[in-house]
């Protein structure tokens, strides 16, 4: 029962340590103990757990916090340390993250920060196999499903076919069960509150989840994307340049969001076969998405729409015609603003009659 008792105040403890070796050495033992609530505001409880131990008792109590708080901290260890894997990550995925916080309120912090720890930096089985990125289960999932040892061996698993949608379905996750509704109160850049609030109502099973969680967004300074989508506010994110660079982090694959929509760039020699097996859809489905053969080449840089493109360029996007540049044709326009062709044309049926050349002003619908 004793033992029992000390754990329950072992929380309140973790600073004794450096309180007894800076501060308190020369007083007793007692009245050390006596002093803690003091010091650490600790309530009637604590007094009553103390004034029920003898005089030996007491002495034993502090040694025994005082090892266990070391123990704890070595358990614990440091917080974790910067690594490649980690930046990489949050580099290939923030638009995504930031384009759900858009559309869900969801902070862009805490969606990354659970990306990559549930995915282990997009290396799991989950995330390489399933495209599964937040380990989220079947629960009424109706659509395909993988068996992984989780908390219990054979757990039903999500299947996805790009990491896109494993994104969109932990938006809708959350946004969708009542466990987590609280959360959507928060403000969206108290990722501290969100981290707390996902532990308690269960997200994961591990006791310092919402610390781990805090301490990715705190190292990586992902709350920096949650005050950038408050002050931008809801316009859209990484509008693409004809051509797209390629980022300097040479062969890694980065996912934009832009129109209600994600794009990729094409790497030279890529084709849409080669990119389509690595997100998990058909090399015909991603060709009719851009509005090409399937057999046709891709330049270095080239966009690549991972859905359908829009009617539309975004509500309130501020812009209304497109000054065309040499040798650029519609086509390049529409996969620019990730709006179809056919409207595109519609909305410009004289530039289409006579022709197009640089310097036209190109209506964007």
């Amino acid at each position: 029962m004793l033992v029992k008792n000390i754990y329950s105040f072992i929380a309140l403890f973790s600073s004794a340590k450096q309180v007894v070796c800076n501060n308190f050495l020369p007083l007793p033992f007692s009245s050390f103990l006596k002093l803690l609530p003091l010091v650490f505001g600790i309530n009637t409880l604590y007094l009553q757990f103390i004034h029920s131990l003898t005089k030996y008792m007491k002495r034993y109590v502090l040694i025994i916090i005082v090892a266990l708080t070391s123990f704890g901290s070595a358990i614990a260890g440091p917080k974790i340390r910067w690594n490649q894997a980690y930046q990489n990550y949050f580099n290939k995925y923030k638009n995504i993250a930031i384009r759900e916080m858009q559309r869900y309120g969801i902070p862009a912090s805490i969606t990354l920060a659970q990306g990559v720890l549930e995915s282990g930096a997009g290396n799991s089985r989950l995330a390489t196999v399933a495209n599964n990125h937040f380990g989220i289960k079947c629960h009424d999932w109706t659509g395909p499903s993988i068996s992984h040892d989780d908390d219990e061996l054979g757990e039903c698993f999500r299947v996805y076919n790009n990491a896109v949608e494993s994104y969109e379905d932990h938006s809708k996750f959350l946004r969708g069960r009542k466990r987590y509704s609280n959360l959507f109160l928060l403000s969206k850049t108290d990722y501290r509150g969100w981290a707390h609030g996902l532990k308690r109502a269960g997200y994961a099973t591990n006791p310092v989840y919402a610390y781990s969680l805090i301490d990715i967004i705190e190292l990586y300074r992902l709350y920096e994307y949650d005050n950038m989508v408050l002050r931008k506010g809801n316009n859209d994110w990484d509008m693409p340049t004809q051509p797209q660079q390629n980022s300097s982090y040479a062969g890694m694959r980065q996912f934009r969001a832009f129109n209600e929509n994600c794009y990729l760039t094409a790497h030279a020699g890529e084709t849409y076969d080669n990119i389509a097996r690595e997100i998990g859809i058909s090399a015909h489905k991603l060709a009719k998405y851009n509005e090409r053969p399937e057999d046709a080449p891709l330049n270095e840089g080239e966009i690549v729409w991972l859905r359908k493109k829009q009617r539309h360029v975004p509500e309130n996007f501020g812009k209304q015609y497109h000054t065309v540049r040499s040798n650029e044709s519609l086509y390049d326009i529409s996969q620019q603003y990730g709006v179809r062709l056919k409207n595109i044309m519609k909305a410009n049926r004289k530039i289409v009659k006579r022709g197009i050349k640089a310097g036209d002003r190109v209506v964007l619908p």
